[in-house]
């Protein structure tokens, strides 16, 4: 057999771009926008880091939410909306398959990037989130393609530690702060 004129095919990492909710940027002279910067201030964010929206005006529990948009190179392709309220379900994900959050944050001369669970744990570190406790090989792709040592800091719950068997498999370095 002869495989000279055989290359693998890398695969291109591409997300389609999305529209977003009708929503609003984040306003601190807002005062309708206090509750959302509240809850921001609580989770170490301040609302000027990242272009967070909000629903002031929507309806029923719509408008008790706060949307994080989800960029690859600098396209919307997704978002996610955090209810403010104690119901459950907090988080509504329009999410695409091995899309990773917060690669847009990261700087060309940085040596590491760090790996969580959740988007506000991204947002408070500059971090990558791969949004559930498990990274798909899409995410891992799209992670390496970063060309940065790779630092898993995983929730400390059941599933975290499932992210911690993943990131040994990978070859990738695991920090459990206190």
């Amino acid at each position: 057999l002869d495989f000279t004129n055989l290359r693998r095919e890398k695969k291109k990492i591409k997300f389609k771009e999305m529209q977003l909710p009708d929503c609003e940027p984040i306003d601190e002279s807002n005062p309708l926008h206090k509750v959302y910067i509240d809850y921001l201030h609580r989770r170490g964010i301040t609302s000027s880091e990242y272009p967070f929206l909000v629903t002031p005006h929507a309806q029923g529990r719509y408008n008790n939410r706060i949307i994080i948009p989800y960029t690859y190179k600098n396209k919307i392709v997704g978002h996610t909306s955090r209810f403010l309220d104690n119901r459950t379900t907090k988080y509504i994900q329009d999410i695409q398959h091995g899309y990773v959050f917060g690669t847009d944050l990261q700087k060309p001369g940085w040596q590491y990037a760090i790996v969580v669970e959740g988007v506000f744990d991204a947002l408070a570190i500059n971090g990558l989130a791969v949004l559930h406790a498990e990274v798909n090989d899409a995410q891992v792709r799209l992670i390496r393609s970063l060309g940065k040592e790779v630092i898993v800091v995983p929730d400390q719950d059941e599933a975290g530690m499932k992210l911690v068997d993943r990131a040994i498999e990978l070859g990738w370095s695991v920090s459990i702060p206190e």
